[in-house]
């Protein structure tokens, strides 16, 4: 390059060129044909490096090789050569404009710094991509370390930057930013909060991509569909996304559904108020006329031997039916209620089932089921609860049992 450039200086001069203009055209002869040998040098390098990749990823089972030239690892690899070539050659071009040429060898070194941050982001996006696709690390927050690293190698580039530009030695840089530490640390707190919090969601298994959550403190309340380092993202069931910060997960409480998204079953837990003084002893005609419901008969007789054979062992005086032993209608009901959720479809007979009457309160007695659907998809959930009481609901009536509702205006007209 050097003997091209003093025969080109030597044959401009020869043509009774001007001396100084001679230098400028020199160079920009030179400029130009540097430019033009470092563009065909990279779409050569490019076409060649992207060719070989492609023809190995086409014979491995692996699809490593093809997200490398998914996210461009092959192609910023490419542009390595060219511009460490134009390093070599950019003296020669700008040997008589001193002021360019430090220019010049700065700003390529720029360029070969951000070019390798450029290769390291496109290899950690590859791995991301490829990690996600493993069973057993694609619910992990790989964003969260893949953007950790990115930070780091940020740094370093940054660093590295700031030595070409001062020409300060990288060791005095970084103790300057030891001395800055504290201003360093409230700038990054919520990527230092973020990526401690990321680790120990990481290490207890707290949250995974795909988990249901509610997080009534943010509103959300759906799916995990991110994990990253400062932010999870919560699609909701109405198809709104909620923001959370990631170390929001170890500082509040949240609810993860997983548990019950793993399990056999889904639960229902849900009540009906009977009304108080709709709640009485059965006599023994209406017992006679409830041993009619197929699904309490045998219960019913066995239980009106039971409490005959007590009283008559107790002499129990029953010309009232507060003495002694006696059905009740809310007792009756509720053994009613136990043996149509065992026989319903869609439970779980595998899990816990019962129905349980709670504390009284001003409204009246809580009759409650408790019992686990075997479809745990929301639809089919909802479906199974409903079937259950739109059975229940009309079958008080039977009982002769009353369930509570607050006063509408037709409760107040004269009849």
């Amino acid at each position: 390059m050097k003997k091209i450039s003093d025969s080109l200086h030597q044959w401009l001069l020869h043509l009774d060129v001007n001396e100084n203009i001679a230098i400028y055209v020199n160079m920009l002869i030179l400029l130009l044909g540097l430019i033009l040998v470092i563009l065909i040098i990279d779409f050569v390098i490019r076409k060649v490096l992207i060719n070989i990749i492609e023809k190995i990823a086409v014979k491995t089972i692996s699809n490593f090789d093809d997200l490398l030239i998914k996210n461009k690892t092959p192609r910023n690899i490419a542009h390595i050569i060219p511009l460490f070539i134009a390093i070599e050659f950019i003296p020669t071009v700008f040997n008589d404009f001193d002021y360019v040429k430090n220019l010049s060898y700065k700003g390529l070194q720029l360029l070969i710094v951000l070019l390798v941050l450029r290769i390291v982001r496109s290899f950690l996006n590859t791995l991301r991509d490829y990690f996600k696709t493993l069973d057993r690390l694609k619910d992990k927050p790989i964003d969260s370390y893949i953007q950790v690293f990115m930070i780091f190698a940020w740094i370093a580039g940054f660093m590295v930057i700031f030595a070409i530009l001062t020409g300060t030695p990288i060791w005095q840089f970084v103790t300057a930013l030891g001395a800055a530490s504290a201003v360093i640390l409230l700038i990054f707190k919520d990527t230092i909060l973020g990526f401690v919090a990321s680790i120990q969601v990481s290490i207890n298994d707290m949250v995974r991509i795909g988990d249901w959550i509610t997080f009534e403190k943010y509103g959300a309340d759906g799916d995990v569909i991110e994990i990253s380092l400062a932010t999870v993202k919560v699609q909701n069931f109405d198809k709104t996304i909620t923001t959370i910060p990631t170390y929001a997960l170890i500082s509040d409480s949240f609810k993860n559904w997983r548990g019950m998204t793993d399990s056999n079953g889904r639960r229902i837990k849900r009540a009906l108020i009977i009304k108080l003084d709709s709640v009485r002893y059965l006599t023994k005609n209406e017992v006679s006329e409830l041993k009619k419901i197929e699904l309490i008969s045998a219960y019913l007789e066995k239980k009106e031997k039971d409490i005959d054979a007590y009283n008559k062992r107790n002499n129990s005086n029953k010309d009232l039916l507060i003495n002694g032993r006696n059905l009740t209608n809310i007792g009756v009901f509720r053994k009613y209620m136990e043996s149509y959720v065992e026989q319903h479809s869609g439970i779980n007979k595998e899990m816990m089932l019962m129905t349980r009457q709670l504390e009284p309160t001003t409204q009246g007695i809580p009759m409650e089921i408790y019992a686990f659907s075997s479809d745990k998809r929301w639809q089919n959930y909802e479906y199974i609860m409903a079937d259950i009481f739109d059975h229940l609901i009309p079958a008080t009536r039977f009982f002769n049992l009353e369930i509570f509702e607050l006063p509408d205006g037709k409760s107040f007209k004269v009849k």
